[in-house]
């Protein structure tokens, strides 16, 4: 019994070690360009994101609302300035900067997230995601931009009144 505890103690020891020089000496992968190194960064990442969410999104009654037609076009520009060029609109293809992203980043006109919880989109955007190219915009917009922007992408970008629409379908700058 001895020896094998031995044996594990050593085994557990050389992989930590091994996993310390692989960032040491950076054989890790860091970029941008790079595939995930190991298949469980995908899924670890997932699962923790969804865990972090679950846990500390906000829940119903939301601030700022419930949505009204001017709430949404605010959100609509909010969103052209500060989202559009990763997360493209309904006037452009995908940029060159969210072309070049470790993580593609989701262009909504074609998988939009209308489907999400409030509370989900906004603590994404407000918190940014880690290890993506998804920022924090914690402080650099009020709480109320990040509210009209979720109340925006949560209206779907389908079957929009004219004035959401024309904004939504305005190119964005690479």
């Amino acid at each position: 019994m001895r020896s094998y505890l031995l044996g594990l103690a050593t085994v557990v020891v050389l992989l930590i070690g091994g996993g310390f020089a692989l960032i040491w000496f950076g054989y890790f992968p860091m970029a941008a360009d790079a595939p995930p190194p190991f298949p469980m960064e995908r899924w670890a990442a997932k699962h923790m994101l969804n865990a972090t969410i679950a846990r500390e999104a906000p829940q119903p009654p939301y601030p700022f609302g419930p949505s009204t037609e001017d709430v949404e076009v605010a959100g609509a520009n909010a969103y052209m300035t500060n989202c559009s060029v990763c997360h493209g609109s309904a006037g452009s293809d995908a940029s060159n900067v969210s072309k070049g992203m470790y993580i593609n980043a989701p262009q909504f006109a074609e998988h939009g997230v209308d489907d999400d919880p409030e509370g989900e989109t906004y603590w994404k955007i407000e918190h940014g995601i880690r290890f993506t190219g998804m920022p924090s915009f914690k402080g650099a917009l009020s709480e109320e931009t990040i509210w009209q922007i979720t109340y925006f992408l949560k209206r779907g970008t389908s079957n929009l009144p004219d004035d959401i629409d024309a904004i939504w379908h305005q190119p964005h700058g690479d």
